[in-house]
């Protein structure tokens, strides 16, 4: 029988640092933390997590730090089964931070040290090569620098791999980087600076993917706040179909990560073969897991893909 597909995933390593409090203090005060939690994240190794839970065998491309919060955080992801074979540590640097305050209504606010130093650069990524063109699946986080996300998608396509894009594409590469592209998801502001519309405006998304989808990508998921998130996809026959797939019933205390574990439920559907509705399905249930904890790190089953087809 043979062994689960590779996957790879181009982006951030950090560590993350969650703070629980009743509510923010006003300048000048203080409030007592009521919960503090130190993990492994930043959208890469989150999404590496999330996909190595739905039994993918998955390459993390990303840069760490040479200082101790590295060995911590790459050991935490090796215990998850990811292969770190490409994630360069830089001399003389501090690991990326992500620092997040959550309050009692589930409000966030992140405090971010994701120095230059701490993104890819093209020799990184080239140094990676085969690995992406070996992949069944890549992942590119649009958060890396543009250059690097042209390159990393331009290796991916060269082998055959499903390409897809997690963000906002760069207006400097927008016209080279979405023909390479099988997937491309964008979170609430994102979607709407695609499509030059409110957030959330399910017509304006509608028709910006239709748009989208005739630049290169197969199937677009664009989020549309609390209406959930809109799938548009190429049809077999040439057309384009289009669903509003909505929002799960689960209680949210964190929507950190969300949209990290729904391009995992996504990838790995779309990887297996299924309808791009049903992948998207599959996505969003995926992220309705995820905001019933507190921090980014998801906590996914492979079941997850039966329970919500």
């Amino acid at each position: 029988m043979a062994g689960p597909r590779r996957a790879v995933v181009v982006g951030q390593l950090a560590r993350d640092v969650v703070l629980l409090v009743d509510r923010m203090p006003e300048p000048g005060s203080s409030v007592e933390v009521r919960l503090r939690r130190e993990l492994l994240g930043g959208k890469g190794a989150n999404q590496a997590v999330a996909l190595a839970q739905l039994g993918l065998d998955v390459a993390l491309v990303a840069i760490a730090g040479d200082d101790r919060t590295a060995d911590e955080m790459l050991d935490q992801a090796h215990r998850d089964g990811i292969d770190l074979t490409h994630v360069f540590r830089r001399p003389g640097v501090a690991t990326g931070l992500v620092l997040e305050t959550l309050d009692a209504a589930g409000l966030w606010r992140y405090f971010e040290d994701l120095p230059p130093e701490v993104r890819l650069t093209v020799p990184d990524v080239e140094a990676a090569a085969d690995a992406l063109r070996a992949a069944a699946a890549v992942v590119v986080q649009l958060q890396q620098p543009p250059p690097v996300t042209l390159v990393a998608a331009r290796l991916a396509r060269e082998g055959g791999a499903l390409v897809v894009l997690d963000g906002l594409p760069d207006a400097g590469v927008r016209d080279d980087l979405l023909p390479l592209a099988d997937v491309l998801r964008a979170d609430n502001r994102e979607s709407a600076e695609l499509v030059g519309a409110r957030p959330g405006d399910v017509d304006a998304l509608r028709a910006g993917g239709r748009e989208l989808v005739a630049c290169g990508p197969r199937v677009v998921v664009l989020a549309a706040e609390d209406a959930g998130n809109l799938v548009v996809w190429r049809t077999d026959d040439g057309g384009v179909g289009d669903e509003l797939v909505p929002l799960t019933d689960e209680p949210v205390v964190d929507t950190t990560g969300a949209g990290d574990a729904l391009v995992a439920a996504l990838t790995t559907s779309l990887l297996r073969g299924d309808p791009p509705p049903v992948a998207a399905r599959l996505g969003v249930g995926a992220a309705g897991e995820t905001v019933t904890s507190q921090g980014g790190r998801p906590s996914l089953r492979p079941d997850l893909l039966t329970l919500h087809a």
